[in-house]
């Protein structure tokens, strides 16, 4: 019998053709056997799709980790492709990393075990759940989707294709925020009614002409552009400063929502819930030339079935700034960044868990942890249906905020209740012809 590989059996099966613009339909990796037959002594071969900040991080984390090997790099800017498969080449002493610009190329590839994602936020849905019927492990960055629809497609293919899911809030391998949730969990400032969770304030926009201007050659803007709608290029619209402009992200809130939250979240035992109740207010900045429009001051406040408020906010409206404030009827708990921990008394820090105490999932490094995980098959510390319900009360809070008033969401089924106006938000149409 003549055997063909992968690759040429998906394009003569499927009718599937890199040049074309259709999202593939691939199928599920039960069909082949999992991508690279891992086993204990095999390196697990990554490509890494999204080149720019967080995506050359966390390429240089798996570049130090012994048991990875990146072997593709993919961005739609040649230079950030070119520059990150240099770094690789020069790491192993080789020239064997593949170089695209199409993520459907890395995907395509049968020797590829697992992908890292760092796109802005408005590629993530397509990615990763064309990766997950890939059969491709996924470590995407956070926030999990540019919206809660999106999210729930990436949850469901995740789950239906069996692939592991490592999403980059990387603070839960950080001892301090898993200490300060386990004490949060053991009851050490008894039982909490209130968390404020503060973020950063304003934006750090990288300035420069928002003036209409050509399409560098080494970048393919309509690529970048993808599934968002179409507007004309400028030098200031990409790369670092899509955070900021409402078409790709949710500027401040979204970008930390999927950090701070997550701890709230794991700190209460709610990482499956979100928000029930949701009102809030933002200043939305006066566009520049359109461009620039996420807010720069936001407050809301999120109740939550589990009887609960979370105050989220900038850093600006919160007492203790930037972190995670737990508020309990018998003390109180803050931690954030840099180590910090702190409560209204040493004693809910100083005292030390007991084994029979409750003790969280442990990780302390975020990439080895999924690594780990590939192998072993069991859930990372930050699984997508985690990241999924982090976000979604950070998204809640946008809409409430983008209305200008209270909206009372239904978890379970993922929809506002009795209000068409803002499940219309829970969704935004793609540009065609992408689609999930």
């Amino acid at each position: 019998m003549k055997t063909v590989d992968r690759r040429s059996f998906l394009k003569s099966s499927l009718g599937f053709s890199l040049g074309a613009w259709a999202i593939p339909t691939i199928l599920p990796s039960h069909v082949f056997g999992k991508p690279g037959n891992i086993t204990p002594n095999n390196k697990i071969n990554i490509g890494c799709i999204g080149l720019g900040g967080m995506g050359s991080g966390n390429m240089h984390s798996f570049l130090e980790l012994p048991d990875a090997r990146i072997v593709a790099v993919c961005d739609v800017d040649r230079l950030h492709a070119e520059n990150a498969q240099n770094l690789v080449n020069q790491k192993y002493g080789s020239t064997d990393c593949a170089l695209y610009k199409d993520f459907r190329d890395v995907l395509a590839r049968q020797d590829i075990d697992a992908v890292m994602i760092a796109t802005p936020d408005h590629w993530h849905a397509i990615i990763a759940s064309s990766a997950a019927r890939a059969g491709k492990d996924i470590y995407c960055e956070k926030p999990l989707a540019y919206t809660i629809r999106e999210g729930r497609a990436i949850v469901d293919a995740v789950q239906r294709h069996g692939v592991v899911w490592q999403t980059g809030s990387w603070q839960r391998s950080q001892s301090h925020f898993r200490f300060a949730c386990e004490l949060i969990r053991n009851g050490r400032v008894g039982e909490v009614k209130t968390v404020r969770v503060g973020l950063p304030w304003g934006n750090s926009i990288h300035k420069g002409s928002t003036q209409p201007a050509p399409v560098p050659e080494h970048f393919d803007y309509d690529m970048w552009l993808g599934p968002a709608p179409y507007v004309p290029y400028n030098p200031t619209r990409c790369h670092w400063n899509f955070r900021w402009i409402s078409d790709y992200s949710g500027g401040q809130l979204t970008d930390w929502a999927g950090h701070h939250i997550d701890i709230a979240h794991w700190g209460m035992n709610t990482e499956l819930s979100a928000a029930t109740e949701i009102e809030g207010y933002a200043k939305y900045p006066a566009a520049l030339n359109g461009q620039f429009d996420t807010p720069t001051d936001y407050y809301f406040e999120a109740k939550y079935a589990e009887g609960f408020t979370m105050i989220v906010a900038d850093e600006r409206k919160q007492e203790k700034g930037m972190g995670v404030h737990f508020i309990g009827d018998e003390g109180w708990l803050h931690v954030s960044r840099g180590g910090h921990i702190c409560a209204s008394d040493n004693s809910i820090i100083q005292r030390p868990l007991s084994a029979q105490d409750i003790h969280l999932y442990e990780s302390t490094d975020h990439h080895q942890n999924f690594l780990d995980c590939v192998r072993s098959r069991q859930k990372t510390i930050t699984p997508v249906e985690v990241a999924h319900h982090s976000i979604m009360t950070g998204h809640l809070g946008k809409i409430a905020m983008l209305l200008g008033r209270k909206v009372n969401f239904d978890v379970q089924k993922e929809r506002f209740i009795n209000d068409d106006e803002a499940n219309s938000m829970l969704w935004r149409p793609m540009r065609g012809p992408w689609k999930i």
